[in-house]
């Protein structure tokens, strides 16, 4: 096993960003602080979901939403080094799109201040630990969080 996770990071696939974008993906990344995923296959199959909801959008708003979440995936999976099959949709569309990655920083930053605020108000002891970008619009999800980092799920649903 150890042996194939070598073997898929070390198969990175060229970026499509300039270097600069590049450099302040990464910092973000590294600020957001994601835990990596296991096994690898769980980045291309993020994926797989994503690229079903962008098909499924049918509002120019939903549409931008869910192509956000296709360049989160592949950008996070180019970050913990894990290259994604790139889709042709990505390609076709504009790449470098300003809006597509400036709400895609939007919206999962807001998704971290959210989390790291919501653990913070329910005082919890490992507040700056609660790094998640999950939707906290989904209650499951949220009670998930609350679990995985030992915050009361009750307590934090409230907010």
């Amino acid at each position: 096993m150890r042996q194939m996770f070598r073997a898929l990071r070390t198969q990175q696939q060229p970026s499509r960003n300039f270097p600069t974008q590049d450099a302040l993906l990464r910092r973000w990344h590294k600020m957001l602080n994601l835990r990596h995923q296991s096994p690898p296959s769980w980045y291309q199959d993020r994926l797989d979901e994503e690229i079903l909801e962008v098909s499924a959008a049918t509002s120019r708003v939903e549409v931008l939403s869910e192509t956000s979440d296709v360049l989160f995936s592949i950008i996070r999976a180019r970050y913990d080094g894990f290259p994604v099959q790139e889709p042709l949709m990505i390609v076709n569309v504009n790449y470098r799109r300003f809006s597509v990655y400036m709400y895609m920083l939007a919206k999962f930053t807001m998704r971290w201040l959210f989390y790291r605020t919501a653990a913070y108000l329910c005082k919890a002891g490992n507040c700056g630990s609660v790094c998640e970008v999950v939707n906290p619009g989904k209650g499951h999800k949220r009670r998930a969080v609350a679990r995985r980092h030992c915050i009361d799920p009750e307590r934090f649903e409230r907010l």
